[in-house]
């Protein structure tokens, strides 16, 4: 049962030294009790206390890890429903499902594309985590022998779809390097529960229990736990997208609100149909709500797109803008002396957008992202965070004149009324360049630097 902040403080030092970024230790307390920060905050605590203190300092939403070196990830350890109350912590997977009906052709084709499936995004690397095997045949040797192939052809993180403990055990006696990946298995049910939290807790691997609801769920974690198995997910064992939809809320809703350490693991849904725009529309749904793990059946280029797209602005800490360094980025091959400098900010999301153009005109340039604290153009301007002045120490900081025949600077049309200041503060020529990026390819193919535009 969760303690009180008043339970929690009795056990705390008292001492209210603020080492651990609180005040007082009262107040610190009130946050360990509504899950906002860590026993690991407060450095005085006992060893006894923190035995005491254990359930009411874990997380509502158990932290996980499937996976194994560069391909690991992290689910889980959420403490709130919406984002906007603070964040969500850790993206979910996403993935693919292959039959083992396949032939191998067919398999090593499917296989060859999540493998290639990757592209960069405001400066992130996305790309899918998981490929699922579904044991659709029945055979047990079949399924390891897909699985090996998977091995073979993938780096992603295996999982092993199948409710049949001897197909899932001759999956690892039969790919010795199976276990080193550390997969997730799909799943335990109560009628196999036993046998697959022998088979997790032997190979260390992640375990989905599926149950005819959540009751039954509820029922079948703790003994899964008891067994050894720490790596937990979930599945309600709903079918249609309304129910499971309903399901991962209710799921979600009982550990944060509630703390009910029986469902406070993450969760896992597979996505299969017969029309792709359905599968696509309900993968969207699960991701939004609350999935950590959703593997879609085939996920064709047209799905993969828009779903990875989905999850990274979901998962965007909205407290923290995306930025890129200051600096002056070089754009294109062989730049000179000669190349055009365009001044932008750091936020992301302008810079790739303003790169992305410069690449398109096949001017090679510089872009100098002035330090905005993550603002763009225009916020950044009427809060004072790009000024003249700021505009000037970041020219005279980047060490572009020592690399340019030219002191010239295109800043973006929409703060032109800065340009007569600039020039003053930094001695440099200032051209006032297009409002939107889309004009940047046009502008710079008509563009010759010293003799302005």
């Amino acid at each position: 049962m969760a303690l009180s902040a008043m339970e929690i403080y009795k056990l705390l030092p008292q001492t209210n030294c603020g080492d651990c970024g609180f005040p007082t230790c009262l107040a610190f307390a009130m946050q360990l009790a509504n899950k906002q920060v860590s026993l690991d905050d407060c450095p005085h605590v006992s060893e006894e206390a923190k035995q005491e203190l254990a359930s009411a300092s874990a997380p509502p939403i158990q932290l996980i890890k499937v996976g194994s070196g560069e391909r690991e990830i992290e689910l889980g350890k959420e403490t709130v429903l919406y984002r906007h109350e603070e964040t969500f912590h850790n993206q979910p997977g996403l993935g693919a499902l292959v039959s083992d009906e396949l032939n191998d052709e067919e398999l090593q084709e499917k296989f060859s594309y999540f493998k290639e499936f990757s592209y960069e995004r405001i400066g992130e690397t996305i790309a899918f985590e998981l490929v699922g095997v579904k044991n659709d045949s029945g055979d047990p040797g079949r399924f390891a022998e897909v699985v090996g192939l998977l091995l073979e052809s993938t780096g992603q993180i295996p999982v092993l779809i199948s409710q049949d403990p001897e197909a899932v055990e001759k999956a690892f006696s039969e790919n010795a390097e199976l276990a080193e990946r550390r997969p997730l298995i799909f799943a335990a049910t109560a009628a196999n529960s036993d046998k697959m939290a022998a088979l997790a807790a032997e190979h260390d691997a992640a375990l989905a229990v599926k149950g005819n609801g959540l009751e039954e769920l509820a029922e079948l974690t703790p003994e899964i736990k008891e067994a050894g198995v720490e790596n937990i997910l979930l599945n309600p064992g709903t079918e249609e997208p309304l129910a499971t939809l309903q399901e991962m809320t209710q799921i979600r809703r009982q550990a944060l609100k509630n703390n009910f350490r029986p469902l406070g693991y993450p969760t896992v849904s597979l996505v299969e149909g017969d029309d792709p725009q359905e599968q696509l529309l309900d993968a969207a749904t699960y991701t939004c709500k609350y999935n950590d793990i959703v593997l879609i059946e085939d996920a064709k280029a047209w799905q993969a797109l828009p779903l990875t797209v989905l999850r990274q602005n979901i998962y965007t800490d909205p407290r923290v803008p995306p930025t890129v360094e200051a600096k002056a980025f070089e754009v294109g091959e062989d730049l000179d002396e000669n190349a055009p400098v365009l001044m932008t900010t750091n936020f992301a999301l302008t810079y790739f957008t303003v790169a992305s153009e410069v690449e398109t005109s096949r001017v090679p340039s510089y872009i100098l992202t002035v330090d905005t604290e993550g603002q763009s153009v225009l916020t950044a301007y009427s809060s004072e965070n790009l000024n003249a002045e700021i505009a000037a120490k970041a020219l005279k900081e980047s060490g572009l004149e020592d690399k340019l025949n030219h002191r010239e600077v295109i800043i973006p049309g929409y703060i032109a009324v800065m340009s007569g200041s600039l020039e003053v503060e930094s001695g440099w020529d200032v051209v006032v360049g297009p409002r939107e990026a889309s004009g940047i390819p046009a502008f710079l193919r008509d563009y010759t630097p010293g003799e302005g535009q």
